[in-house]
């Protein structure tokens, strides 16, 4: 697929000090030369970010960007959550991120988790046709999925509530992103699934999020990861090269775009846009 028909959105998480504000700020203007559908904020477990990811969301506003705030009920109340939806949508927001969520550490079984399914329900009964809703997909299957066929089943569900497409769970594995689809399809899923990316920066963070979360690190790239450890340049110029070529065999593929987790770094993030042939010069 030609960039200029791909759609591109980058994700931030809401930094925690001034300083990292004020280096988010250059992330988001240079990133937003490669003019993307939004750049999403991510929403800590139990909402935990909410006043930081709100700052955000009003900071990209701001500057005149398309903006995505992820959204869960995790610990939060309904009414807590339709609070935070008449607000996104009284202050112009037009795109969701929603999300099952997780609860916050140490509650325990004291809240209840709510499949994204009803999430997205909840959002449609309350706002119409408001919001366009992203939704999550994993083409390795959730950490906790019964099975591949029911993981493909909850995300049709999500699509049957009202979802407009979903953004996946990155991978570094092509094949599993196609087969996904594929199998999608089969199931009658029709909806665009946007494959998420994640650069290669950092070897012991990439190691222990990707064990924790799913994400399939192939046995040949954790050795080329972890030889490169020790010199951060070299790691970052091999995992330029490797995104770089995933994302090409995914867009020649048919992927309808790229969403990109960008670590709140621009420097990684632009490059890559810049392999794949997205202009920068909006």
């Amino acid at each position: 697929m030609s960039t200029d028909r791909a759609d591109l959105s980058f994700e931030f998480f809401p930094p925690k000090t001034e300083q990292g504000k004020i280096k988010l700020a250059t992330t988001r203007q240079e990133l937003g030369k490669f003019n993307p559908e939004f750049f999403s904020v991510t929403y800590g477990a139990g909402g935990s970010t909410r006043a930081t990811t709100a700052d955000q969301v009003a900071a990209i506003q701001a500057d005149g960007f398309e903006v995505a705030p992820h959204i869960s009920f995790g610990g939060n109340s309904e009414t807590e959550v339709l609070e935070l939806l008449n607000s996104y949508k009284a202050s112009g927001v037009k795109h969701l991120v929603a999300l099952r969520g997780d609860l916050p550490s140490g509650m325990g079984g004291a809240g209840q988790l709510v499949h994204a399914n009803q999430l997205v329900a909840f959002i449609r009964q309350h706002t119409g046709d408001h919001f366009d809703i992203n939704v999550a997909a994993y083409p390795e299957i959730h950490p906790e999925a019964e099975s591949y066929s029911k993981d493909v089943y909850w995300l049709g569900e999500k699509f049957k509530a009202g979802a407009n497409r979903a953004i996946t769970q990155y991978f570094y594995t092509a094949d599993a992103y196609f087969k996904f689809v594929d199998e999608c399809a089969k199931a009658g899923i029709g909806e665009p699934i946007i494959p998420g990316i994640m650069p290669l920066t950092n070897y012991a963070n990439l190691m222990r999020f990707s064990d924790s979360c799913g994400a399939d690190i192939p046995r040949w790239l954790r050795w080329q990861l972890k030889e490169r450890s020790d010199n951060m340049d070299d790691l970052v110029s091999y995992g330029i090269d490797i995104v770089s070529e995933l994302s090409q065999k995914l867009l020649d593929g048919g992927a309808p775009g790229l969403h990109i987790y960008t670590m709140n770094q621009w420097q990684v993030t632009g490059t890559l846009c810049r392999n794949l042939g997205f202009s920068d010069n909006h």
